[in-house]
């Protein structure tokens, strides 16, 4: 019951002071219209730089889908350049037997 009383009368105090408080006071409302000019370039710079999240976010994945056509590219390629060798070594090996044969031949 006693703390009931006190949580009362501290009540009644905050009470009291909340009703003395004057809102007209030109300081408090200087900080209050400082307080929501702050807040809102806050906002803007928010703003700004989701935007510019955005735009890194895209050319990101930009980038990523570039570099992996890039690699793809390169594997095309070393794969041309894997068959081109055999094709490469599929002759020297016929040109080699040609030769033997022509030797046969002449001999």
């Amino acid at each position: 019951m006693n703390s009931v009383i006190e949580k009362e009368k501290k009540l009644n105090l905050a009470l009291t002071k909340l009703k003395k408080l004057n809102l007209k006071n030109p300081d408090i409302k200087k900080n209050i219209q400082n307080l929501s000019y702050q807040k809102n370039q806050l906002e803007i710079e928010k703003q700004e730089l989701e935007e510019k999240y955005k735009s890194l976010v895209n050319d990101y994945n930009n980038l990523s889908e570039k570099l992996d056509d890039f690699q793809n590219q390169e594997k095309i390629e070393k794969k041309k350049q894997a068959e081109f060798s055999e094709k490469i070594d599929e002759l020297n090996q016929e040109t080699d037997t040609l030769i033997d044969e022509i030797d046969k031949w002449q001999t």
